[in-house]
């Protein structure tokens, strides 16, 4: 069925843009948040707390929005979010208060929360119809954008300002909604094989076993974001604070670590054919176990990047498969709650991440990011094989 074929990529087309389009996006936005600090004349803490605002819209609207896409689908969601988030990532450079920028963030959390439950649900469905594990690469789509937004903010700071800056990253936002839009809206979403047959079909409804399991690769999830949002936040400061790193060569830590969650994401599907699921993620976060006990304990600087790396590399295919998992098992309901407690994970981490700083040290702090990841790996052993044993039975 070639027409069928054509149809499914360019599907994937289009929502590989809307991945890219995402990160590209919020990372435009990160560089901008120093400028809007000191426009908004907002002290450190009161900034922390209008940044939440981004927090509560997404969490708020993930636990909402997998019910938009059951009523309207998944297409229409994932397209309305991306207008959304594009017109919205142009108000924080406009607000004055700190009130102010509280609520925009708010909106903007929103759709940005909204998007991702709408378009990982639609991966997960046109993952089930392609029969291939490609998961890992609409996430490789976003870090790849997430880097070249960052990357091209740091280059425009210092010519444009915050507002012409947003402003842009809303014409590009809309400009390539109305050119990859229109493909997720001519399209029906396709229909996993296993809709097909009723006996095997997911309930409307999902059991207490099948919530149990969303739970469980939730957890994944957020092991696996809490290690992102650690090492974004208190990487560089490790590498300057304790190892003596200049301010460039601290700020190349998080870089290595994206980079190669970036490389390990492109290479994702490749390994999950070859391994499969349940290895992929017991490797993964054994990778990144050792990793991170390499980048938060080693002595030297050179040694602290490889353990970053290395840890990207493991972390890289968790969040997708949790996230795929969820969703074939319960749709984009158990999109919506995976993606929840995995950005829950992301929020836990630098807080607690200080925290622990301060009662130890920061060294000590981030050997969490190890302990979470072998969390994520013992979990997704433990769930391949109860998985094995109920084949088995």
């Amino acid at each position: 069925m070639p027409g069928h074929s054509d149809s499914l990529t360019r599907l994937r087309i289009a929502l590989t843009v809307f991945f890219a389009l995402d990160g590209f996006v919020f990372a435009g936005w990160v560089v901008r948040i120093p400028a809007v600090k000191a426009q908004t004349g907002a002290s450190a803490s009161a900034l922390g707390l209008a940044l939440l605002g981004v927090s509560a819209g997404a969490v708020v609207t993930m636990t909402l929005t997998g019910r938009l896409c059951r009523r309207f689908g998944n297409h229409r969601v994932t397209v309305v979010c991306a207008v959304l988030l594009s017109l919205s990532v142009a108000l924080p450079p406009l607000t004055h208060s700190v009130l102010a920028l509280g609520l925009v963030l708010l909106l903007f959390g929103a759709a940005y929360g909204g998007i991702n439950v709408a378009f990982n649900s639609a991966a997960v469905e046109l993952v089930a119809a392609l029969r291939r594990p490609v998961m890992p690469s609409f996430h490789a789509a976003f870090s790849l954008g997430g880097m070249v937004g960052a990357g091209l903010g740091g280059l425009v700071a210092g010519v444009l300002s915050p507002t012409r800056h947003l402003l842009l990253l809303t014409l590009v936002g809309l400009v390539v909604t109305a050119v990859a839009g229109p493909t997720l809206l001519r399209h029906e979403p396709p229909a996993p094989p296993e809709r097909d047959l009723p006996a095997e079909g997911a309930p409307r409804r999902p059991d207490r076993r099948t919530r149990g399991l969303v739970i469980v690769f939730g957890v994944i999830a957020g092991c696996t974001a809490y290690g992102e949002g650690a090492l974004a936040d208190w990487g560089a400061l490790h590498l300057e604070q304790d190892l003596n790193a200049s301010a460039g060569a601290a700020a190349a830590g998080y870089s290595c670590f994206a980079l190669a969650m970036t490389v390990g994401r492109l290479t994702g599907t490749t390994l999950l054919e070859r391994l499969g699921r349940t290895r992929t993620v017991v490797a993964g976060g054994t990778i990144a176990a050792a990793g991170m006990l390499l980048g938060s304990l080693a002595p030297s600087l050179w040694a602290a990047l490889l353990g970053y790396a290395i840890t990207g590399i493991g972390l890289a295919n968790l969040f997708p498969v949790a996230v795929e998992r969820a969703g074939a098992l319960a749709g984009p309901g158990g999109v919506a709650t995976a993606s929840t407690l995995g950005y829950g994970g992301m929020l836990l981490g630098p807080p607690a991440i200080g925290f622990m700083a301060d009662w130890f040290t920061l060294p000590a702090a981030l050997t969490s990011v190890a302990v979470l990841a072998a969390v994520a790996a013992a979990v997704g052993a433990l769930v391949g094989a109860a998985a094995r044993r109920t084949a088995g039975g």
